[in-house]
């Protein structure tokens, strides 16, 4: 008696298979998410306190360049602040993960190792993302509005979401690097600078030169100018290459972060404990 060999299942593709956990991990982000909604609606509410305490505390004595409202300069700064602050949470979840074993488990696991780098780069998006829509509502409460078209704004939106997903990347990068919960405040350290020394609330004009020089080709001043160009919001009107080409510039610079700190990242990921 003959009989015929079921078909073997085709192995699951790579790709597919580096989506399916990597979706697994930032359900699991969520579920993490569930347990603590205080420490979530903090972290979309501290962002607004920024907002509204550089509108109405300090606003009134600021002066933009060229003439305008200063509420439709500083919004479109503060967005682009919130997409490159925060990333000490992302590298407090991963330093955790470390100590407590908990990535050493994962990559004994037959899943896609990228997954849990990219899983985690998800749920933070996810996050960026609320916290975003958040900022352009209390943004709008506030008197400020947008003078493009929707293509334009959501253009906008783009270039600020994918600021968020370079900066995360470096996060992920510095977690991994720092290894403890202890170090990450030190190294959070680094990050403010590139926020503060920007034109998120002023224009580099108003700098000492070397300082406005610096400021002028800051990753987040790129995005903050491209904000303004898009929303049709009163900018800095230097005469600089980085001032005349913000969209540019908000577009390069994300991709080399990306391109630098993602391979770093996995590459560390990769050596945990080699």
């Amino acid at each position: 008696m003959t009989t015929t060999a079921s078909p073997i299942a085709p192995p699951m593709g790579r790709l597919t298979r580096a989506v399916t956990d990597s979706v697994t991990m930032t359900r699991r982000g969520l579920a993490h998410w569930a347990r603590r909604p205080g420490t979530v609606a903090t972290g979309l509410l501290f962002p607004v306190m920024m907002l509204v305490m550089f509108a109405y505390f300090l606003g009134g004595g600021m002066a933009v360049p060229g003439g305008g409202d200063y509420t439709e300069f500083l919004v479109p700064g503060m967005l682009a602040l919130t997409m490159a602050f925060g990333l000490e949470a992302t590298m407090v979840a991963l330093t955790q993960d470390i100590n407590r074993g908990v990535l050493d488990r994962f990559r004994s696991m037959p899943i896609a190792p990228s997954s849990v780098l990219v899983g985690r780069s998800l749920l933070d998006m996810l996050e960026s993302a609320a916290s975003l829509l958040v900022m352009i509502c209390a943004g709008l409460a506030i008197g400020w509005r947008w003078h493009g078209g929707l293509a334009e704004a959501l253009a906008a939106v783009g270039l600020l979401l994918l600021l968020r997903f370079a900066m995360l990347w470096v996060g992920i990068y510095l977690g991994l690097v720092a290894g403890r919960p202890e170090m990450v405040q030190t190294v959070q350290i680094l990050v403010w600078p590139v926020g503060f020394l920007s034109n998120a609330f002023t224009s580099p004009d108003t700098m000492p030169r070397w300082m406005g020089a610096v400021a002028e080709w800051n990753p987040m001043s790129a995005t903050a100018g491209a904000a303004r160009e898009l929303f049709g919001n009163h900018g800095w009107t230097g005469d600089s290459w980085a001032a005349t080409h913000p969209v540019l510039l908000a577009v390069v610079w994300p991709l080399v972060l990306l391109a630098l700190c993602a391979p770093l990242a996995m590459r560390r990921f990769s050596r945990l404990n080699d």
